[in-house]
This record gives C-alpha cells, sequence and structure tokens, in this order.
C-alpha cells in the first residue's frame, strides 16, 4: 500500500494529512510539538470562530481530526531525509519510507548572530552535511548545535571527515555525544578565515582548526531537510510551483518554510494543495508500476 509522510503538525501538515487520509491512502504525520503557533494565546482571524481561540487548541483539534481520519501520528524529531529508491524520513528513533513526503514544519530558525559565519558560507560554512561533507573528507569539521539534530550531522561527517567537533557555543549539551566525536561548550567569538575558513575562535581567546562548520541549531527545519535531497531553496524558504511541488519528484513544500504570507489560512490552502497533489503523485506511479 502507498504511503506518504508528512513532517509537521501545524495547519499545513494537518490538513495536507486530511485530503490524504479521505483518499484511503495511508498517512504518518511526524511531529515532535505545536511549533511556534502552540505558543500563540488567541487568534482572532482565522475563519469559524466566533470568540478567539488558542493556538495549542486549534493545533490539537486538527490533530484529534486527522486521527479520527486513521492517521498515524509519531512524536519524534526528524533528523534527517535521504533517497534509496524510495524517500526515507530519519527521525531520533528509526526510519519511515515514503512514497510522497510532504515538508510542512514551518520557517527555518535563522542562523546565530556569530561575526565571520554570514560572511564565510559558502566558503567554508555548510548547513547540510550530507551535500557537502564530501568537500571536507579527511579535513577537521565542527558542527554547530546542541541537540540530537547536530549529532547526526555530526555523525555523517565522521564517516568521512579527520575530525569532528560538535560546538554548543555555550549552551548545554542536549544529547548524548557518540564515541569518536569531541564536544566543546566555549562560546564562539568568530569564525576566521580569509577567503576560506581555517579556525573557530573563542571568547576565552582560545582556537579550534576547522576547515568547514556545519550549522545544525535546535532541531531541522523544512529548509534544512530540503537540501539533503537537493531541493531548491532560496534563503529560508523551499522554492515550489503552483502546485507546491519541489524540483524533487514525490517532495512537497506548504507553509511557512515556501514563504509568503506567514498566516494561518495560507498554511492551510497549501496544505490541501500539497495533499491532493502528492494524491495524484502516489497513484500516477502506482498505476505506472502495473503497466
Amino acid at each position: 500500500m502507498a504511503n506518504i509522510v508528512i513532517v509537521g503538525r501545524g495547519p499545513a501538515g494537518i490538513s495536507a494529512a486530511l485530503y490524504t487520509l479521505r483518499a484511503g491512502i495511508s498517512t504518518t504525520v511526524i511531529g515532535k510539538d505545536n511549533g511556534t503557533l502552540g505558543k500563540v494565546d488567541k487568534i482572532e482571524n482565522y475563519y469559524g470562530f466566533p470568540d478567539p481561540i488558542s493556538g495549542s487548541n486549534l493545533v490539537q483539534t486538527g490533530i484529534e481530526q486527522a486521527k479520527r481520519l486513521g492517521a498515524d501520528f509519531v512524536e519524534d524529531e526528524v533528523v534527517g531525509i535521504s533517497y534509496d529508491g524510495r524517500l526515507i524520513v530519519k527521525t531520533t528513533g528509526g526510519e519511515y519510507p515514503a512514497d510522497a513526503l510532504i515538508l510542512a514544519t514551518g520557517s527555518t530558525r535563522s542562523a546565530p548572530r556569530i561575526k565571520g559565519l554570514q560572511e564565510l558560507e559558502g566558503h567554508g560554512v555548510s548547513y547540510c552535511a550530507v551535500c557537502d561533507g564530501f568537500f571536507y573528507r579527511g579535513k577537521e569539521v565542527a558542527v554547530l548545535g546542541n541537540g540530537d539534530y547536530a549529532i547526526h550531522e555530526a555523525l555523517e561527517l565522521l564517516n568521512t571527515s579527520k575530525s569532528v567537533t560538535v560546538l554548543t557555543n555555550g549552551k548545554k549539551m542536549l544529547a548524548s555525544v557518540p564515541e569518536g566525536i569531541q564536544l566543546c561548550t566555549k562560546e564562539i567569538h568568530s569564525l576566521d578565515g580569509d577567503p576560506v575558513l581555517n579556525q573557530v575562535r573563542f571568547q576565552d581567546g582560545s582556537s579550534l582548526n576547522a576547515e568547514g562548520v556545519f550549522v545544525a541549531m535546535g532541531v531541522a527545519g523544512s529548509t534544512d531537510l530540503a537540501r539533503k535531497l537537493g531541493a531548491e531553496v532560496d534563503n529560508n524558504k523551499i522554492v515550489v510551483d503552483e502546485n507546491m511541488s519541489t524540483n524533487i519528484p514525490g517532495l512537497y513544500a506548504a507553509g511557512d518554510c515556501t514563504g509568503g504570507l506567514l498566516q494561518i489560512a495560507k498554511a492551510v490552502y497549501e496544505g490541501a494543495k500539497a495533499g491532493t497533489e502528492a494524491i495524484k503523485f502516489v497513484r500516477a506511479a502506482a498505476k505506472a508500476a502495473k503497466v
């Protein structure tokens, strides 16, 4: 049976699920929390609610609606996606194959304000270990982050790099660090190099040799995940066409991660569009497989 995986359980993700489920397609929704919307106290500009509703209540109502239709919810953090004849979503607890994948985790957080980080993007600073790790084989690299996402990227780099150090930038490490990966909790002063990165300098005056720094703060956002498959991104948004399709067959995006108007109404529309297009894609693939 065909399976559609949706990453994100906000308005865009749930809207997509309502369509895929009603089409009789097995649907897995993966998400860890209620995102930014879950922190909103009152929503007064969304259709159908005579009185204000909290973001958390709106999210939970959508989740219950999708559960009633048979959605399989996985409460976990997504750390990567790959393709091995089929799309594979990787979480901290397992892997989930997908015949079509919809990214709907909201907008990507901005990168930390560290001197030299923005200037050295593409010259030693990267946001995707799977995409760019090959260019740093045999070299000393570092991963900026303090959670499971950072560890996932570090393990990816450990296969090819000379050494891998996780930099928490003064924050507490929130995940266990496997053997072979070094840990540095010092606060970062700057990333240095001209024209390419060669070291990380800390506030205490010490430094670390590094020819590559991979940013993996917090959890992986939609654009982080899209990059891993080679999907086209523009700054902090995923590039999609009028059908919410990316340049990767079977990969769709909806909601804040596509840019534009950051409103619930837009997210719901784009989720519905991504869901209906994903249905067409998996049905066409199934039909072709029978020929």
